[in-house]
């Protein structure tokens, strides 16, 4: 082995320990426990629309962060949530690069460390001006550059296939509860486990269906090469309640992603990590 394979390995062996340190550890137990703090307020305002109580407020992460801003001591708050989203984006980066599992589980890590990224950007926007864009607006603005490249209605059509299997795939997550290898069930009382697995059956489905619509929205701005036609969590969310099922059918997928927030804030404490 040459010094600069020596040096490489070296190198991977230091951040995997930096990643799986105790001090990272317990920073990654309070990001989820923030992810499971946006995952509240958006669908706490989800569920305000559904009932048709809602006061303008985005049920998207843009939306929930703004929200921490006006509560007391909101810069402490803010704070603490980009600690926890560095960490959970550091820890999804070497589970994508070391953790040797499938190559799908890999690719959703590198999702993980892309959405955990924006947050952590969004958080940062918010606390040096004050204001948090709209994530139906970033996702229309992405839209409109990916239908602008050669090929880009195809590109903005297989964007639209991945979300929707990855909605199924979550879907099926919730349906045979294979998110329980992610937690250490033997530190788990049994009645523990069985709210977990209650909150984490309605969690991934509420999660696998907004993944679908999102899916659905973009597929359809790839046909109609209209950016606009695409959105974020709170256009994907709102158009639950424009089909024929209406505002209740709204109202259930906002019930289930209070769920997965409960099943955050759960996994904080008993995830594998």
């Amino acid at each position: 082995m040459n010094t600069a394979q020596q040096a490489g390995r070296e190198a991977r062996a230091a951040t995997q320990r930096a990643t799986r340190s105790r001090p990272m550890a317990v920073l990654t137990r309070v990001g989820l426990a923030c992810r499971g703090v946006l995952y509240a307020l958006i669908g706490v305002v989800a569920l305000q629309v559904g009932l048709g109580q809602g006061s303008g407020e985005e049920a998207d992460k843009a939306g929930a962060i703004s929200t921490l801003a006006r509560l007391p001591f909101s810069e402490v708050l803010l704070w603490i949530m980009v600690a926890g989203f560095v960490a959970l984006a550091l820890w999804q980066a070497s589970e994508a690069l070391f953790g040797g599992g499938e190559p799908f589980e890999r690719a959703e890590a590198v999702a993980r460390v892309v959405v955990y990224g924006l947050v952590v950007y969004t958080l940062w926007s918010v606390i040096t001006s004050g204001k948090a864009g709209s994530d139906d607006q970033k996702s229309q603005d992405a839209t409109a550059k990916l239908l602008s490249l050669p090929a880009g209605q195809w590109i903005v059509g297989a964007v639209g296939l991945g979300l929707i299997a990855l909605g199924v795939y979550w879907a099926h997550r919730g349906v045979t509860k294979g998110f329980r290898e992610e937690l250490d069930q033997g530190r788990m009382s049994p009645k523990a486990r069985k709210v977990m697995d209650r909150l984490g059956v309605g969690g991934y489905i509420a999660r696998g269906a907004i993944a679908g619509m999102a899916g659905i929205l973009v597929g359809y701005a790839a046909i109609t090469h209209d950016a606009d036609k695409a959105g974020g969590i709170d256009a994907t969310l709102r158009q639950f309640a424009e089909t024929p099922a209406g505002r209740p059918l709204l109202v259930v997928v906002a019930l289930g992603v209070l769920l997965f927030a409960g099943y955050c804030f759960g996994e904080s404490r008993w995830r594998r990590t």
